[in-house]
């Protein structure tokens, strides 16, 4: 359970003889994630060290994005901490995702830091997402001496690591702390430098999530409360209310895609209408669409269209909410995504069907072949039932014997040079599996030929210099053509 204490600004701790731990979190899952295995004791004891929580915001423009302050249920979490940091205002003008100190620049970026935020000499622990990537890069820099916790809140921790890491960074990496969201899979991250995983249990992270859907129940009655002492009887406007109202036996999950530069906005749109019209098939009258909170609005207008032409009952639950509060109060009978973690969530968790649209698309057309999305999409793809294909939307279970193979051999074609020990599995799985319908489009013959592998392009004929161009041109309008 989480302590009584009202989180605050941390001020007046420098001469605090105890540790520091440094929480670095953008999302409210991530959030979550780390206050479960906070209740689970996985950072020891509450009072045996002074606990910060570091928040960021690195939407491209954050001053325009969802502040996770903002969203329901952040207060109990926060509350787990003794204090509160905003990592953008600390770095202002500079945006998290791209400022990092230079190597020269670490030891008084060290002093600066410890001043601004009342460390005194305490030893400091880093726990971080994405230490790939700033902003945990950057306060792995600044502290260069503190071990490093990495937590990781979705399906992203069953791939390899997405660049290579400093060996002064990686020696410092303790484990990997993760979600069982596909169980019986080992992650790959961070396996490179010998660091290993370690699971959140599944209780307390259930009970967070519990407890995130009563604080929305706590705010629904603090409104109506409100609305009532004013005469104006329940408001009917809160996104929650509204949709559980609706009675609604699926939801929707929107990612923006697009912003990730993985589909163009209308090819989402209509991804979108695509998860309405196989959630219609399916027999579901009422739908709740959950849009990625930075997508546009004619998302759900396309929607509304479309809904209205199938005769189906369609609510927008376009509040300040994690997907998984939705599950806690209203538990559909379907959920439908592309390759969101959410979909599992609701599977592990809840219990709930899952079905997915367009992940083969997505495939496809993702590059590089490195892009860290491709580990969730193959997951997906291999795992959940396919809504368009005439799957039954179900409940994944255990992981199948043929998902691990598959997903260290896609890992191993994307970082080949921070895993050579997998050549010899990739080889083997690919020499028996490559030609296999529900295989072959996890892989890019390109990449297969650059790594030796079977399945690669055929090379027999060596072409004249001159036409080396355009029979790789025409190679690849042939397997356009396929897809």
């Amino acid at each position: 359970m989480a302590p009584d204490t009202t989180p605050a600004m941390a001020s007046g701790t420098a001469d605090d003889p105890r540790p520091v731990q440094i929480f670095q979190v953008s999302t409210l899952y991530g959030a979550a994630t780390l206050a479960a295995a906070l209740d689970a004791g996985q950072f020891g004891p509450r009072e045996d060290a002074r606990r910060l929580l570091l928040i960021s915001h690195n939407a491209e423009i954050p001053e325009t994005a969802l502040r996770l302050e903002t969203m329901t249920g952040y207060e109990r979490i926060a509350a787990r901490f003794d204090g509160t940091l905003d990592w953008n205002e600390t770095i202002h003008p500079y945006h998290p995702a791209a400022w990092a100190p230079r190597p020269e620049e670490s030891p008084l970026w060290q002093r600066v830091l410890r001043t601004a935020w009342d460390l005194g000499s305490a030893r400091v622990e880093l726990i971080v997402e994405s230490i790939q990537v700033n902003p945990a890069k950057a306060l792995a820099a600044a502290f260069p001496e503190s071990s490093v916790d990495v937590y990781a809140d979705g399906l992203m921790s069953y791939g390899p690591t997405r660049s290579d890491l400093a060996q002064s960074i990686a020696i410092r990496i303790r484990r990997v702390l993760h979600l069982d969201l596909v169980p019986g899979l080992r992650p790959l991250l961070l396996s490179e430098y010998g660091v290993e995983p370690e699971l959140v249990p599944d209780n307390a992270f259930r009970a967070v999530l519990a407890e995130i859907a009563e604080a929305s129940r706590a705010d629904e009655q603090a409104d109506t409360d409100t609305d009532t002492d004013a005469g104006r009887g329940a408001d009917a406007d809160l996104p929650i209310a509204r949709a559980i109202a609706a009675e609604p036996t699926a939801l929707l999950l929107g990612q923006y895609l697009a912003a990730l530069n993985l589909l163009t906005a209308e090819e989402e749109e209509e991804l979108h209408v695509r998860m309405l019209r196989g959630a219609a098939a399916a027999g579901h009258g009422s739908v709740v669409f959950k849009p990625h909170p930075t997508a546009p609005v004619r998302y759900s207008q396309a929607l509304h269209e479309e809904a209205a032409e199938l005769g189906v009952r369609l609510t927008v639950l376009d509040g300040p909410l994690l997907a998984e509060t939705f599950y806690e109060r209203c538990r559909p009978r379907l959920v439908i995504g592309c390759f969101s973690t959410a979909m599992l969530t609701a599977a592990v968790y809840y219990g709930i069907p899952i079905a997915r649209v367009g992940t083969v698309e997505v495939l496809e057309r993702l590059t590089p072949f490195e892009n860290s999305n491709r580990i969730p999409l193959t997951v997906v793809d291999h795992l959940v039932a396919d809504l368009e294909g005439g799957e039954e939307p179900a409940v994944p279970g255990t992981a199948p014997d043929s998902l691990a193979p598959l997903v260290r051999a896609v890992g191993y074609c994307m970082r080949h040079k921070s895993h050579p020990g997998l050549r010899e599995e990739a080889a083997r799985f690919l020499a028996e599996h490559h030609t296999e319908p529900g295989i072959a489009h996890h892989f890019c013959a390109q990449r297969l030929t650059q790594l030796g592998l079977p399945g690669a392009e055929d090379a027999t004929a060596p072409e004249p210099a001159a036409a080396a161009g355009t029979s790789r041109f025409r190679r690849g309008l042939a397997r356009a053509r396929r897809a």
